[in-house]
């Protein structure tokens, strides 16, 4: 019986993986690193010092201080999400779905609490949730299941009666490594990932999430 819904936030809630593709091209740019614009899928869900730390590997001697190149990521996203962010398609209609049937909503995300505060604000949705979760203090990030376990512990839900909802394949893996029901909604350009199989639905928007789609899971 899902008890508790805990939503991802990138991608999921918000319209803001163009804005971490925009800013991470632009700030890596400054430290001699080029990265293509499809490169930002194999980080997706990640933490944005996890991001940095990818890339630092992958061009060593470029980026003298992770977590400095990370602040000024982060800081142009928080920069965008305020200018030109707006809802995925049918997010507040979940959330309002979820709220009406009594449930204990929270957000689980990689990002910054900086951001998900930025991010809830903008998008007017605070009341929604009982428990908001930053993945930036914890020991492991997405696609560890730590995030999830953690915020149905602060839920006082047992793991398996919590729902994830994902749209990347690290928060996929994480919602089911964490022994939690997961709907998936991919952007369309990943939507044919076979990772993505081990969701427990996969949807094309948060707008086909109904009471047949949850009684079923």
């Amino acid at each position: 019986m899902i008890e508790s819904v805990i939503f991802d936030m990138d991608g999921l809630l918000v319209d803001s993986e163009p804005f971490w593709c925009e800013s991470e091209m632009s700030i890596f740019s400054n430290y001699g690193i080029n990265i293509p614009e499809n490169a930002s899928t194999a980080t997706r869900g990640m933490r944005v010092d996890e991001v940095v730390g990818y890339w630092s590997a992958k061009f060593p001697n470029h980026i003298p201080d992770i977590q400095q190149v990370a602040d000024e990521i982060l800081e142009e996203v928080k920069r965008l999400v305020i200018e030109k962010g707006n809802p995925m398609d049918g997010a507040l209609q979940a959330l309002e779905l979820f709220a009406s049937k009594g449930m204990k909503i929270a957000i689980a995300s990689s990002s910054a609490l900086s951001l998900i505060n930025v991010v809830i604000d903008k998008l007017q949705v605070r009341k929604y949730f009982s428990i908001i979760m930053s993945a930036e203090n914890l020991q492991h990030g997405k696609p560890h299941p730590e995030i999830f376990l953690k915020t149905a512990e602060l839920l006082h839900t047992t793991p398996t009666n919590c729902l994830v909802l994902e749209d990347s394949i690290a928060g996929v893996i994480a919602g089911k490594a964490a022994q939690m029901k997961v709907i998936a909604v991919p952007e369309a350009a990943m939507a044919e990932r076979k990772e993505y199989n081990i969701a427990d639905a996969q949807l094309h928007s948060l707008a086909e999430i109904d009471d047949n789609l949850l009684n079923s899971l």
